[in-house]
């Protein structure tokens, strides 16, 4: 009688041999799509039929079946003792071997320590051996025949590294990532990767309903420059309403693509845009959203009666699910969702061996810090190397970042700047204040128009919000307020509100919005006047970009106030933005008087932001420091949570403040009591899935009402914590709270020493 050798209980039970062959099927899909991946197909089938055959061992039967077993090898270890290793050799090298036993024995990451159970293993192998005459396996022919303990000289203890050699350590990259990749689409009964078919049809139809309405439209010259160079990797820098999203895309064409932006606001807007005005069918298998609040934007979508994500018959879990496990065509994302593979972590090959076929579009990479910068140019290096795509699409591109990438021997075109020349047509005139930023000037300036003041700081953001209600109370309806130290729900309130205030077509709209860096970038709006203080050159251009956005300034006089401080430094200075950028930035402007060219503006860039001017800052000490601390980091050294907080750079810590969680405890329980609803048995497909979205939503509430603050102010005397469950708790933070001004301290818990580092928030 056959012996039934499970492999799967979730989502439905299935035996080894049916688990095996959806690999094999998804294998063969992999394959189809992208039949010149450099992957050694041969020893990724054989990683494929093999992986799993371990699971035929007594413990892991019998825990699968629900009982309690102790001292269980994982089933990894014991399933490359069914590989035949005399027949393996008269195949292939000892080298591509060593690349198939590693990737079978550690498709799993475990804490497993080899040569603590060698001996058992050899032990173990040798009953299954025994145990499974029986069984009848159509794609591994006389494997029980063959099993032989000598294939374990090829872990020898260790796993590939680097040390292997380049070629062996990505060749292993491919064969485990890919494995990994295709068990996991099989154990979801999904598709590995969906073919990108449509894009480019997509794209050519969007132009076409553009020509119905005007004759003459065309892609412009970046956007053809991106067609003609699609299998180059690109740096290419565009003035704001040049169409680097349509750019980007026109690159990608039908290929597997991922589109990232520093900002999630500006992921969801690209988003919508995409799955609304381009691709709109079959969104479920087309086009994703990847960021960490993606579920709860799903279900707000799915949720709106207008704009309504349709999804046909995917549920929104399974959607969601798909997108994490990167099988969508093209996703939308921020780059610590791809980019953490840079640390190899135990478990990090799939994400890096799925890049090394797909493209990938940065944009707004002004935006990133030093580390961020230093963790795309490591990026780029290994994803280059694997045979994937880049391309920088940028309004502004400081040239060390190109240089680095040099320097580590990534290759790119650099076409010269898609600007328009058209004197006629210059969006800016800028008068620089040598003063510091005041609210006189700001009231000044307000006729009933938009004006946008952006600070270095919340605290500076905070006092002229205060300043302008207390000299001037009939603007009080006028004046807002947006900052990084809003709780979600009160930030969301007011993206939304500075948004429609600045749509290009909202000409009767007026008001003054005071913000931090938060509007920098990637914000889609139009406002009349711009007042800042000076942070850097780089950033000051990306502020200037939210005035006269597509728009030429046809007037006298200036549209862009720069405060550069005058004897004292802006705020932030320092502490937060580097000190030499800072006066380097501010000698620059010496000589800047009124009307400013793109071409201009590009030219200051390229003079401050070479490795020449900038090796000496700490800014760029900092890129080398984390450049080189990435190199010596030893391949699976971390695990997969500690790389996320690294490259997030996790200095903050999410808080309730105490004031939102008094008022809101009741709505706040019964969150924490929808997420810690557990699956019963015998739950139908639907109540499962009613039930993920449920527990989703009600995490998406909980953390409405929390904000992101420096870990610094967190002490014992100023927070509790609020258990979730025994797995997470989220910390009550003792502090005002007004949702208007947003978070400021409770001055008598605050120390002299914490002062400065309250007033240098961003």
């Amino acid at each position: 009688m056959k012996t039934e050798y499970i492999a799967k209980t979730y989502p439905k039970e299935e035996t080894i041999q049916q688990h095996t062959d959806r690999l094999i099927e998804n294998y063969n899909i992999l394959k189809s799509i992208y039949p010149d991946l450099k992957v050694d197909w041969d020893i990724l089938e054989l990683a494929c039929i093999y992986h799993d055959l371990g699971k035929m061992n007594r413990k892991f039967q019998e825990k699968i079946r629900g009982k309690r077993v102790k001292n269980e090898i994982p089933h990894g270890f014991l399933s490359i003792g069914f590989l035949d290793v005399y027949g393996l050799e008269k195949i292939f090298s000892e080298k591509k071997i060593k690349i198939l036993v590693n990737s079978i024995a550690y498709h799993h990451e475990r804490g497993f320590r080899f040569s603590e159970y060698d001996k058992f293993l050899e032990e173990e192998i040798m009953a299954m051996k025994e145990k499974a005459k029986d069984f009848k396996y159509d794609r591994a022919k006389n494997c029980f025949e063959t099993l032989n303990i000598d294939i374990l000289d090829y872990l020898d203890g260790s796993r590939v590294t680097e040390e292997d050699g380049q070629d062996v350590f990505y060749d292993y990259i491919l064969v485990k990532g890919l494995l990994n990749r295709i068990d996991y689409a099989a154990s979801a009964h999904e598709e590995v990767e969906r073919e990108n078919d449509f894009l480019e049809n997509s794209l050519s139809n969007m132009m076409n309903n553009w020509k119905e309405k005007d004759e003459k439209a065309s892609w412009n010259d970046l956007q053809k420059y991106m067609i003609l160079n699609r299998d180059e990797n690109i740096i290419a820098v565009a003035q704001t309403g040049m169409g680097k999203t349509e750019a980007g895309l026109l690159w990608i064409g039908n290929n597997k693509g991922f589109f990232t932006l520093p900002l999630k606001t500006a992921i969801n807007a690209i988003y919508d845009r995409v799955r609304n005005d381009i691709v709109k069918d079959k969104v479920g298998e087309r086009v994703g959203l990847l960021h960490s609040d993606a579920f709860s934007e799903y279900i707000k979508r799915e949720d709106a009666e207008e704009d309504k994500l349709e999804l046909e018959e995917v549920g929104l879990s399974q959607y969601h699910e798909r997108t994490k496990q990167l099988t969508m065509p093209l996703t939308i994302c921020t780059i610590d969702q791809l980019f953490d593979f840079i640390y190899r972590y135990k478990g990090f090959e799939p994400k890096l061996a799925t890049l090394a076929y797909s493209k990938i579009i940065i944009d707004e990479i002004q935006m990133y810090s030093s580390d961020l910068i230093a963790y795309l140019v490591s990026g780029l290096l290994h994803i280059t190397k694997l045979g994937g795509k880049f391309a920088i699409l940028t309004a502004t591109f400081p040239p060390f970042i190109g240089e680095l990438l040099e320097k580590e021997g990534v290759k790119f075109k650099k076409p010269e700047p898609f600007i328009d020349k058209d004197e006629s047509k210059i969006r800016h005139s800028i008068k620089v204040k040598d003063e510091m930023i005041n609210a006189d000037f700001i009231i000044e300036n307000y006729n009933k128009n938009k004006v946008l003041v952006i600070c270095n700081t919340v605290k500076k953001a905070q006092e002229l919000y205060e300043e302008i209600k207390k000299k001037r109370p009939d603007l009080k309806q006028d004046v807002n307020l947006f900052h990084s130290s809003f709780i979600k729900r009160d930030r969301k309130d007011k993206e939304k509100a500075i948004l429609d205030l600045g749509k290009k077509d909202n000409v009767e709209g007026y008001g003054i919005w005071i913000c931090t860096q938060v509007a920098e970038a990637s914000l889609d709006i139009d406002f009349d006047v711009l007042i800042t203080e000076l942070s850097d050159l780089n950033g000051l251009f990306q502020r200037m970009g939210r005035c006269y956005r597509g728009r030429p300034f046809d007037k006298e006089g200036y549209n862009c106030y720069v405060f550069t401080g005058g004897d004292e430094k802006c705020t932030g200075v320092g502490p937060v933005i580097d000190d030499k950028i800072f006066q380097f930035s501010k000698e620059a402007l010496k000589n800047i008087d009124g009307k400013i060219s793109e071409e201009e503006k590009i030219n200051l860039i390229n003079s401050i932001y070479t490795t020449k001017k900038l090796e000496e800052t700490e800014y760029y000490k900092e890129i080398i420091d984390t450049l080189k601390y990435i190199k010596s980091l030893y391949t699976n050294e971390m695990d997969k949570s500690q790389a996320k907080k690294l490259f997030r750079n996790i200095n903050s810590i999410t808080v309730i403040p105490e004031d939102i969680f008094k008022k809101n405890k009741d709505k706040i329980e019964n969150c924490k009591e929808t997420i810690n609803e557990k699956r019963k048995k015998g739950m139908t497909d639907k109540e499962v899935e009613d039930l993920k979205v449920r527990r989703a939503k009600a995490r998406a509430d909980l953390m409405d009402y929390t904000v992101s603050i420096p870990f610094y102010l967190v002490n014992r005397n100023n927070t509790e914590d609020f258990e979730i469950n025994k797995y997470e708790n989220v910390k009550i933070f003792k502090c005002n709270y007004d949702e208007d001004k947003g978070l400021t301290p409770i001055k008598e818990l605050v120390k002299e020493e914490e002062v400065e580092e309250w007033n240098n928030i961003v």
